[in-house]
């Protein structure tokens, strides 16, 4: 249904059955979400449901490492791909697990931003071939235990993101007598784009300036372990909206990797691109927040390509390309599964009666807009009705309005209102001050859940989801909504929709009636259930 966009976000897993139901699929595997909600719900499982579809993390990792593998081949690329997925993204044990289990054949790897994660990719990473990348705060317990790490698998670069971190790994190191693999974080003046492009740029959380970096090698050069160099990292931010960010991106970092080498860096041979490639939360394709105006093979061809081509200009060896992609591999294989518990009254939908004789003139004055309003007087009687209602509320403080009447006017004022909405959506041009009436008159659809719990960036940082029912979508939805969750907390609202060319500030939604209406949020599968947990596993 084109109401929901599901054609657009959605084209690659799901769809919608004969029966009006969202239904789920890849390749063999279908499943349709009422019928499999009807089923939880008779095993005894309570909604709100979040339901995992593991074949869809194996899809995703298979289209990212085969977009690599078909750039690599296209272009005659002269080494190979490494991707590793970040646990902080979904720490769950199952998502990892799912994700080590599919990725085996492309030895892909896990990145860890902390020594409880590292743990957990020790613990689940069987595969010698696949890369444990170490980011994030470096205490001497961390680096000690990937020191240990990699004398029990190889494969773990320990990833340098702030100066003084060197001398601990090679304190570390000599200690226990490992010699570390030694990866470097690069501070990009390049700037990403989106909500998170202030991860990028010269004042970036992490990473070394061009000055740090030649200190670090030379800090290398004087300790006799200038070859532990393996790996040149950065990182432009997450949800990266626009393809030209990475382009510009890739040429200075491709450009430093060059550099590094012609300073006798002899063993550096990985080059990190880091995360940052987006989700299409709304189906645009553009570069607003909430999209991207590229695809995953394109990103893999620039990638691919940038690097070859600056690396054979300066007679560099093509080094081993790794991306640390996390919400482009997880978002999708999440959908959580709400029920609705209650719908407000719409407003103006009830008996209007006209006033009598003993009624307030303003009641009347009402009344006349209600009655008499058109097309070619839209904006007048609008203006008129919000004069009104302003003098209801002065005249009932003044004890001039009785609460009887006070009430019959503010029905009048609905009832006007909805005729005016009526009338302007048949409009093709609509005057700015009335383009809010759909907000304003929307009904409040209460759900089963905490906004904060369940999708904490769609409060925090006003991220878009598809939202939309699961089944009845054979029928026309007719009713403007906002959801409101069960919090106590006024902020626990979502009036924020995904539209193909704007923000939409209601969903259309179907009319109540005797039967459980259910509503999914989707593309949940990234940060949101690890935001309220224990983050990183601190």
């Amino acid at each position: 249904m084109e109401a929901y966009g599901v054609h657009a976000w959605g084209r690659e897993f799901f769809s919608i059955n004969e029966l009006g139901h969202l239904v789920v699929r890849h390749a063999d595997y279908s499943s349709d979400l009422k019928l499999l909600v009807d089923d939880l719900n008779k095993r005894g499982l309570a909604l709100p449901l979040l339901i995992r579809f593991p074949q869809l993390l194996e899809a995703r990792i298979a289209l990212l490492n085969e977009a690599f593998q078909h750039a690599i081949v296209e272009y005659g690329y002269k080494s190979v791909y490494r991707g590793v997925y970040p646990i902080k993204v979904n720490q769950s044990r199952k998502v990892v697990e799912a994700i080590t289990r599919s990725g085996k054949r492309f030895h892909y790897g896990l990145e860890a931003g902390s020594k409880p994660e590292l743990l957990a990719a020790m613990a689940l990473l069987d595969d010698r071939e696949a890369l444990v990348i170490c980011n994030g705060y470096k205490d001497e317990s961390y680096v000690e235990t990937a020191l240990l790490a990699s004398r029990l698998r190889g494969q773990v670069i320990i990833v340098v993101e702030k100066p003084s971190e060197l001398k601990l790994i090679l304190a570390v190191s000599k200690r226990l007598g490992i010699e570390p693999a030694i990866g470097i974080r690069m501070k990009l003046s390049s700037k990403g784009s989106g909500k998170w492009q202030e991860s990028g740029g010269d004042h970036a959380k992490f990473g070394l300036t061009a000055a740090e970096i030649l200190h670090v090698v030379q800090h290398l050069r004087d300790e006799e372990a200038l070859h532990c160099l393996r790996l040149l990292h950065f990182h432009l931010g997450s949800q990266i909206t626009a393809i030209r960010s990475v382009k510009d991106a890739l040429r200075e970092a491709t450009r430093m990797y060059a550099e590094l080498v012609k300073l006798g860096c002899t063993g550096l041979g990985y080059f990190d691109v880091g995360g940052g490639l987006g989700v299409d939360y709304d189906g645009s394709q553009t570069n607003f927040d909430s999209s991207m105006n590229y695809t995953v093979q394109e990103y893999a061809n620039d990638v691919v390509w940038s690097v070859q081509e600056l690396c054979d200009e300066q007679e560099v060896p093509h080094p081993v390309l790794v991306s640390e992609s996390g919400r482009a591999v997880v978002a999708h294989h999440s959908v959580l599964v709400l029920n609705v518990i209650d719908v407000s009254a719409p407003k103006g939908g009830g008996d209007i009666t006209e006033p009598s004789e003993d009624d307030h003139n303003v009641t009347h004055r009402l009344w006349e807009v209600y009655s008499t309003v058109s097309r070619k007087n839209v904006r007048e009687m609008y203006h008129d009705a919000l004069d009104y209602k302003d003098e209801v509320l002065n005249l009932f403080n003044l004890g001039q309005l009785s609460l009887n009447e006070r009430a019959k006017c503010e029905e009048l004022f609905w009832a006007g209102c909805a005729r005016i909405a009526e009338i302007v959506s048949g409009m093709s041009r609509v005057p700015e001050e009335l383009q809010k009436l759909e907000r304003v008159l929307s009904d409040t659809y209460f759900c089963n859940f905490s906004m904060f719990q369940s999708v904490p960036d769609a409060w925090a940082i006003d991220q878009l989801f598809p939202i939309m029912p699961i089944h009845r979508l054979g029928e026309r939805p007719s009713r403007a909504a906002v959801l409101a969750d069960i919090t106590c907390d006024s902020d626990g609202t979502i009036d924020a929709f995904i539209d193909l060319r704007d923000v939409k500030e209601t969903i259309t939604l179907h009319n109540p009636n005797d039967e459980p209406y259910y509503l999914a949020i989707m593309l949940t599968g990234a940060y949101q259930e690890i935001l309220g947990d224990m983050h990183n596993l601190f």
